[in-house]
């Protein structure tokens, strides 16, 4: 089992990451921070089908075409962490080897979708103080990392849940 769940893990980790890598340098020049966003989530979804397909690889190669559903969300579990740590890494590989200004960039682009909102100068100043705190948290390595793994994780554990109830599959009655 775990040579599978490490097999997708990698698999989906690469994927995502590539996405991201190559999505990254387009921001700015042809796309923007929430086109990025959608883009990426997107893609997280795509590489996460890998959990689906190591599910059922598991469940029809080692336990003979069935398996439980908390099996099925633990191979799935598993996978979606690996890959979120493969994603994690890479991120933060980028972050602070490029000479990108992301969190700066990213800022920017979020203060000037604040003014183009409609908000009472109140409700702007306290969102203004929200952005400024979070550029100073990011600066943080622990947040980064916690950020990024949150940024994935939750979307694979929807993946594992949704997988695990698709293809549970219990053992055939033996007729008498």
């Amino acid at each position: 089992m775990q040579k599978l769940i490490l097999k997708f893990g990698l698999i989906a980790g690469s994927i995502v990451s590539a996405f991201m890598l190559i999505s990254i340098s387009f921001i700015g020049d042809l796309i923007d921070f929430g086109t990025g966003e959608i883009l990426g989530y997107i893609s997280m979804i795509a590489a996460l089908s890998a959990v689906f397909i190591g599910i059922k690889s598991y469940r029809d190669k080692e336990l003979n075409g069935t398996i439980g559903f908390a099996k099925a969300f633990q191979v799935g579990l598993l996978i979606t962490l690996v890959a979120s740590l493969i994603y994690v890494i890479s991120w933060v590989i980028y972050i602070n080897t490029s000479d990108s200004d992301f969190i700066n960039d990213y800022k920017a682009y979020m203060i000037a979708e604040l003014e183009k909102s409609a908000e009472s100068q109140e409700v702007m100043e306290q969102k203004l103080a929200e952005i400024e705190s979070a550029t100073e948290m990011y600066q943080n390595p622990i947040a980064q990392i916690a950020i990024t793994f949150l940024e994935i994780f939750p979307v694979g554990l929807l993946v594992s849940l949704i997988a695990a109830a698709l293809l549970q599959k219990k053992p055939a009655a033996n007729p008498i």
